[in-house]
């Protein structure tokens, strides 16, 4: 009885020992800490933070920031007050992503609208001013309608925010927002443009802008450090789609028409074109549906993406939406499996489908297309036709019409 005790006080004390012992991982000299780290994706790296005291030292925010981005698809939901969470998908895992941002934004109320290296800028709902003793019923109308708003940049992963400087409720209203590197921030509208840039005076600059019509799906060519956009130039029973460009070192004044008389008529083509960011802004993608003839009110056979190379000023075709992915979206799928005739809609050839992304990449979104998403992207020399996929399990919203943009997530800025 006595040897068995005095074993069991030795295994008792040997197992204090041990627990006093610092974990291997703790011996391994700071390079070699280093180089293991440098291995995990971006996603793991920050999910790995709060595991131990020593995880959270190493992978500081310099350090993450050594890591690859992580590209995302970010979806923007259809009310402002979302649940204070955004969703957002993996293309290279093939995974659904939930990012939270109640955590540390002043509320849930808020809508994002563009995205630039690391950063993600968002409407924000202002704070409500104190009421007046004897409000009258049209102010307060007014204000529950459209409650003020605010721009803010944040680091959705660093989970860190601050305001830009004030700006009128009308643009935050009708404003388009552009976002590049450096912090630029452009707010676009039909009749003027702002611009913000941290380094700078810290205030909005304002510009007019002298095209000839709204722009329409205006973006951001990182690459060229230019604005493009498209203007209807036509009639009002038919519209004619013109392209225009701005440097970013001009925005007053350096509005002008990109044209060259061998494009022919590339504009023409396509029904309700928009513009987005190629691979690496080096190139800009303009998708739309491709018309079955000249008519008016031709209907569309597929929908075609036409690119134009910044660097050779030539547009070429960039991709053609199957014609069984396409079928989807005008509604014949869902008739064939119902046994019913074709929608009235496919017979009109009206048929809208939206289309988000950037940086090479494409999303498609319809209504008759609920709980996934026809995704498109380039490939790397911008030769071959690109990649067609179906995007399934979107989580959310259930109309079925979503719209999004690319976010690089990070830890290379900070607001």
């Amino acid at each position: 009885m006595a040897a068995s005790d005095s074993d069991s006080d030795a295994d008792a004390a040997a197992a204090a020992a041990a627990s006093l012992l610092p974990a291997p991982i703790h011996l391994l000299p700071p390079d070699a800490l280093h180089n293991v780290l440098l291995r995990l994706p971006l996603r793991d790296a920050v999910v790995c933070r709060p595991v131990s005291r020593l995880f959270h030292e190493t992978l500081s925010h310099n350090f993450l920031a050594l890591l690859p981005s992580l590209r995302l698809l970010l979806l923007r939901h259809p009310r402002p007050d979302g649940g204070g969470c955004l969703h957002a998908f993996d293309p290279d895992r093939r995974h659904w992503l939930r990012l939270p941002f109640s955590a540390f934004l002043p509320n849930q109320s808020f809508s994002p609208v563009a995205s630039s290296p690391s950063l993600l800028y968002l409407w924000l709902e202002s704070p409500s001013p104190s009421p007046p003793s004897l409000p009258s019923s049209s102010s307060s109308t007014a204000s529950t309608a459209h409650p003020p708003k605010s721009l803010a940049v944040c680091n959705p992963f660093a989970g860190t925010y601050s305001f830009l400087p004030p700006l009128g409720s009308a643009w935050a209203r009708h404003g388009t927002v552009l976002a590049g590197p450096g912090g630029v921030v452009l707010v676009l509208t039909e009749l003027a443009a702002l611009s913000y840039t941290p380094s700078g005076s810290g205030k909005w600059m304002k510009h007019p802008l002298s095209l000839p019509s709204k722009p329409r799906s205006p973006i951001l060519a990182s690459g060229a450090a230019a604005v493009f956009a498209l203007c209807d130039v036509g009639t009002p029973w038919r519209s004619q789609w013109k392209l225009f460009s701005c440097p970013l070192s001009m925005l007053t004044g350096g509005w002008a028409p990109v044209e060259r008389s061998a494009w022919g008529d590339v504009f023409e083509i396509l029904k309700r074109p928009r513009l987005l960011a190629g691979a690496g802004g080096r190139r800009v993608l303009m998708i739309g549906g491709l018309r079955s003839s000249f008519a008016i009110d031709a209907p569309c056979s597929t929908v075609l993406i036409l690119r134009l190379d910044l660097a050779t000023m030539e547009w070429d075709e960039a991709g053609r939406m199957p014609p069984n992915m396409y079928r989807c979206f005008t509604g014949l799928c869902e008739a064939a499996a119902q046994g019913n005739a074709m929608p009235t809609a496919v017979a009109g050839g009206n048929n809208k489908v939206k289309v988000f992304g950037g940086d090479g990449k494409v999303w498609f979104a319809g209504k008759r297309v609920r709980g996934k998403l026809a995704m498109w992207e380039e490939d790397e020399l911008g030769n071959s036709g690109g990649k067609w996929d179906w995007v399934d399990g979107v989580p959310g919203y259930s109309d079925g019409v979503y719209r999004g943009f690319v976010f690089d997530g990070g830890f290379t800025a900070m607001p």
